[in-house]
């Protein structure tokens, strides 16, 4: 096996065990990661779960045969309100979060302390298809946020929303986020993906995987390149390696989108704006990119009978 990376690329590699029932993805998303970082200012505790996130969702969506968009998102009860990463088909992810503007943040603050301080934090899912059908809605799984961290969330989630065993390995700080995926692909009367298996043989193959990804350590993860990395965990094993993917950060804010969001928003909001303002400015939550309407612009807004598309995300409307 072999792991040729592009400088300056992200890197998603997939890889399969051969005969055997275990799939697996390496990641190394540092650049996107940066990318996000240079539009907001987080706390410590905040920038490596909402890295960890950024690791995660690339891994989950490479696995989806799905021509749309995932969301990711833990809704908190604590300092941090809101965690999101959005994810397409083409791994571009654009990731954000809200956190109570009085919370004052220990720099060794934990997830469940951060988002489920009272115990009513939960963790979304959301698939969201590029081309809907009349009347087709987004999927959506919610659960309770169950688990001290985000591997453990995410690994709680795909095993009681979509019955997969799935183990996660992830580290993030203020440069780097990697992470390593693996799966155990579903027994069929000795048939898998990969090769004819008994039941038992495959159990202890997932055993042996799991084993292996657990004496991964996260200040590994954060120092070893995910070429190292597979060499020196799996090794022994012999994996099929695929050509790699490359994640980028892109943000799908457009002045159509928000416009449309004012719309929703409705006309006597937005004209006491405009009566206290005199334009209506709105930041993208992920990008911070700045959209301006002024008086003319808002009347054209609602002078259309376009239909308004609901948004995943709206920005800030600053008042």
């Amino acid at each position: 096996m072999s792991i040729t990376p592009i400088t300056g690329q992200d890197t998603l590699q997939k890889f399969i065990f051969d005969n055997a029932a275990v799939r697996g993805e390496f990641i190394d998303i540092s650049a996107t990661w940066r990318e996000v970082l240079s539009r907001h200012a987080y706390p410590a505790p905040v920038k490596k779960l909402l890295g960890e996130m950024v690791a995660a969702a690339a891994l989950l969506s490479a696995n989806l045969k799905f021509n749309g968009s995932i969301i990711m998102q833990i809704h908190g009860d604590g300092p941090v309100r809101l965690l999101v990463v959005e994810c397409d088909a083409e791994l571009h992810l654009r990731a954000t979060a809200k956190i109570d503007p009085e919370a004052v943040i220990a720099d060794d603050a934990k997830l469940p302390a951060l988002l489920n301080a009272h115990g009513k934090g939960r963790f979304i899912i959301t698939l969201d298809p590029a081309d809907k059908m009349p009347g087709q809605q987004p999927y959506q799984g919610i659960v309770p946020l169950d688990g001290d961290d985000v591997g453990t969330v995410i690994e709680n989630y795909m095993l009681r929303s979509e019955q997969l065993d799935t183990k996660l390995w992830l580290a993030a700080d203020d440069n780097v986020s990697r992470g390593l995926l693996l799966q155990k692909l579903p027994y069929n009367g000795g048939k898998t993906e990969a090769a004819p298996l008994t039941e038992d043989e495959a159990l202890e193959t997932w055993n042996r995987a799991v084993i292996l990804g657990s004496t991964l350590k996260e200040e590994e993860l954060l120092s070893t390149t995910i070429d190292v990395l597979m060499q020196r965990l799996f090794w022994e094993e012999t994996i099929r390696v695929f050509d790699p993917l490359h994640p980028a950060f892109h943000c799908t804010c457009t002045r159509e989108k928000v416009g449309n969001m004012l719309k929703m928003l409705g006309r006597a909001e937005v004209d006491s704006v405009l009566e206290e303002q005199g334009h209506v400015g709105v930041n993208c939550d992920f990008c911070g990119q700045h959209y301006d309407y002024d008086k003319v612009d808002c009347a054209q807004l609602f002078a259309t009978d376009a239909p308004v598309e609901a948004l995943i995300s709206a920005g800030e409307v600053k008042h």
